[in-house]
This record gives C-alpha cells, sequence and structure tokens, in this order.
C-alpha cells in the first residue's frame, strides 16, 4: 500500500516524521530475555516490585516461555532464552510520574539502584533485574 491509499498517512509523512521515511508513532514494546524457566522470578521483580500486570499471551503465539507484562502505556515482552545473556548496556528506558517510591520498593526489595548521569530535565536510575538486565527508571524534573 502506498502512503496515498491513506491520506492521514501522506500528511503525518509530510509533517511530523523528523526526515524520517516512515511516521513513527510508538513502541509497542520491547522484549528483554531472561533464562529459561526463570519465569516465576521474573515475576515477582516486575510484578511485585515494578508493578506492571502480566497479560495473556495470544493462544497463536505458542507457549514459548518468558511472559508479557503492561503497566500503563508500556508493554514490556520476557522472551525465555537457553543460551541467555544479560542485557548490560542496552535497556529499556521506563518513565515514571514520580520515581522516589519506585525506587524505596527496588531497594526495599533487594534491587540496588543506581544513580545515572544527569540528563536536563530528568532525574533518573538503573535497577537490574534478577537476572541482570538493566532497566533505567525516569521521571521528569
Amino acid at each position: 500500500m502506498t502512503a496515498s491509499a491513506f491520506p492521514s498517512r501522506a500528511r503525518a509523512a509530510q509533517h511530523d516524521t523528523d526526515g524520517a521515511v516512515t511516521p513513527y508513532l510508538a513502541y509497542e514494546h520491547v522484549l528483554l530475555s531472561i533464562p529459561v524457566g526463570e519465569e516465576r522470578r521474573a515475576r515477582k521483580f516486575y510484578v511485585d516490585v515494578l508493578g506492571f500486570t502480566e497479560v495473556v499471551r495470544p493462544e497463536s503465539l505458542g507457549g514459548t516461555g518468558g511472559g508479557w507484562f503492561r503497566a500503563g502505556a508500556i508493554n514490556l515482552h520476557l522472551g525465555a532464552e537457553k543460551d541467555f545473556h544479560p542485557a548490560r548496556l542496552a535497556h529499556p528506558a521506563l518513565l515514571v510520574s514520580d520515581l522516589a517510591p519506585l525506587i524505596a520498593r527496588c531497594e526495599a526489595a533487594g534491587h540496588k539502584t543506581i544513580p545515572a548521569e544527569k540528563l536536563p530535565g530528568f532525574n533518573r536510575v538503573h535497577v537490574h533485574d534478577p537476572f541482570g538486565n538493566r532497566i533505567e527508571l525516569m521521571e521528569r524534573g
């Protein structure tokens, strides 16, 4: 299909792309890897600590391990990998309205938060999930 088949897309392509060929709207989801068989530990962190809700993965995708989670507009997928290696540099940055209570929950659950380098307009920290994946938590400020 061409942009002319969708007039609203054509307008977006002309005005809202910041030079990109395709107007990107948002991330639909981010996927992080976890070790095979560690779904219970993942749920404890992503649900109990970060506050996500687990959602049912469509049956058409089969039972491949991992899990799907949502918090507000954020969709986070976890994929179970046999040859797992944590994402120590690559990471999602999750923007929240109030960072302090989230930091307190992380610390209370034994997940140390590390202050991040200053970034104008944001307060931010890094935390690692139980498997070593880096996650940035940030608020405007």
